[in-house]
């Protein structure tokens, strides 16, 4: 078992208590006195400057509450709130009370052990010790999870996405509704599953839903269920996602999709967390979070009738835009060897890295498909590839292409040239280290006119000369 993190929030006015609950844990991990107190609407409060540790996701493995007389009526609230922040982390509670009705109240509100004083090694370090036990593997497994599903997951290095990246591990830590916009392939549902996985929530359940892809006639049977009867065929009650989402997060993705009457009802649900289900007569209540998605211009739906203005305001508190692959070409090749890498172990087949031409016209591709395109061609070409090397042959590229919208031919043209020419040269210097020399020369231009152009565009050459890639003096092949 690894060293265990143990917090005991004080609420006694001396440290008695503490001093020996303390005493007797110094042998299991690091132990640590919180001084505490309620406030008059029931928050708890630090008195000692250990607030950052209370807003922590990974506050301790185990919290031990020891609360006076006077504060035993507050238990119950108080263990109620600790479980929905820390639900992975084991609650004990120092307490007086000994009434059977009481204590199996506390537990029911998810505390995990009591003891009452006086306290005595021998009584509690076994049991310590098997809540300790009991929670590391849910903990290895939430940490696999993170690793996993997290901003792991989430590759680039440009500038535009980490602006938009530095934002998940913020709002993971709240309840607010997070609205991600982006294109088709921008990855917009790994990136609710990061916010899901690094938040307090992340051992309940992630419950995806594609709205664009439910028949219209079921989508509120789909969100909120049903009970028996509620309409022909209605034999047996069925659960909605939003129960099974029960103490996790909901991911509405192509939530403009949603016909406007389950809208209203979505509404009434993220004002009032509550909601009816068909055929009920009676509201029920979740505790959800709230994660939705839409690859078009929600402002366009709203003035179309497509989406009610007060649910996209409703929606729209926290934004994250994913920028299309287009505008992000510094990522290609840190993308295409991470997609690389993965299916190399997934296929068990040894394909090292890329010949120059084929890393060449990965960067001047536009890439229609954003990085669930690029995925699939990096897949693609691991089956394919006859050596341990991509080439050129080895990418099947797509020819479609995004159409240039309220543009003369004139300006479409200018602008597309303009993006193929500073692709193009990145291209070459990526392919040749940033050796002017060489990609001038496979560019048939002279040097001189190769630099103006490096300089038009603004390009940092020295961001090519090293990275991730090394360069094999027998094959000039890139390898990672």
């Amino acid at each position: 078992m690894r060293q265990a993190k143990i917090r005991l929030l004080d609420f006694h006015p001396t440290r008695d208590l503490s001093d020996s609950l303390l005493a007797i844990l110094k042998p299991v991990g690091q132990a640590k006195r919180i001084a505490c107190e309620l406030s008059e609407n029931g928050d708890l409060k630090c008195l000692d400057g250990s607030s950052a540790d209370l807003k922590s996701k990974t506050l301790a493995n185990l919290l031990f509450l020891l609360l006076p007389t006077e504060l035993q009526e507050c238990a119950l609230p108080l263990v109620h709130s600790l479980r929905q922040g820390f639900p992975i982390t084991s609650i004990a509670i120092v307490i007086d009370a000994e009434e059977p009705d009481y204590l199996l109240d506390l537990v029911r509100s998810g505390l995990d052990e009591f003891f009452v004083p006086p306290l005595r090694a021998t009584d509690i370090l076994p049991r310590v010790f098997r809540l300790l036990e009991r929670a590391e593997p849910e903990l290895m497994l939430v940490e696999s999870l993170k690793q996993k599903l997290g901003l792991k997951q989430l590759v680039g290095e440009s500038p535009v996405f980490l602006e938009q990246m530095k934002k998940i591990p913020l709002v993971s830590k709240f309840n607010t509704i997070v609205l991600i916009l982006g294109e088709t392939g921008t990855g917009k549902e790994l990136c609710a599953r990061a916010i899901h996985y690094l938040s307090p929530r992340s051992s309940k359940p992630f419950v995806p839903i594609n709205c664009g892809a439910v028949p219209v006639d079921l989508v509120e049977n789909e969100l909120f269920g049903h009970v028996r009867g509620a309409f022909t065929g209605a034999a047996t009650s069925r659960r909605g996602l939003i129960e099974e989402a029960e103490g996790g997060t909901l991911f509405l993705d192509e939530v403009d999709c949603l016909p406007l009457l389950a809208q209203v009802k979505l509404l009434r649900f993220l004002q009032e967390k509550e909601y009816r289900p068909l055929g009920s007569t009676r509201m029920r209540q979740a505790d959800v979070r709230m994660i939705a998605a839409a690859n078009s211009n929600l402002e366009e739906a709203v003035k179309n009738g497509r989406l009610r203005e007060d649910l996209f305001y409703r929606l729209n508190i926290v934004p994250i835009v994913l920028p299309p692959l287009r505008e992000r070409m510094d990522d290609i090749a840190i993308l295409a060897q991470h997609f690389l890498k993965r299916f190399e172990v997934e296929f068990d087949k040894e394909v090292n890295g890329f010949a120059p031409e084929a890393l060449h016209r990965l960067m001047v591709h536009t890439w229609p498909g954003n990085v669930r395109e690029l995925e699939h061609v990096i897949e693609r070409a691991v089956v394919l590839a006859h050596g341990s090397t991509i080439q050129t042959s080895d990418l099947v590229l797509s020819r479609l292409d995004h159409a240039e919208k309220q543009e003369s031919l004139r300006q479409a043209k200018a602008k597309i040239v303009e993006s193929f020419e500073k692709n193009y040269i990145q291209g070459l210097l990526l392919a040749y280290k940033g050796n002017i020399s060489r990609a001038a020369q496979a560019a048939q231009k002279n040097r001189r006119a190769f630099w103006q152009l490096i300089r038009r565009h603004q390009i940092d050459v020295q961001q090519f000369k090293s990275g991730p890639f090394e360069s094999s003096p027998a094959t000039n092949n890139f390898k990672h």
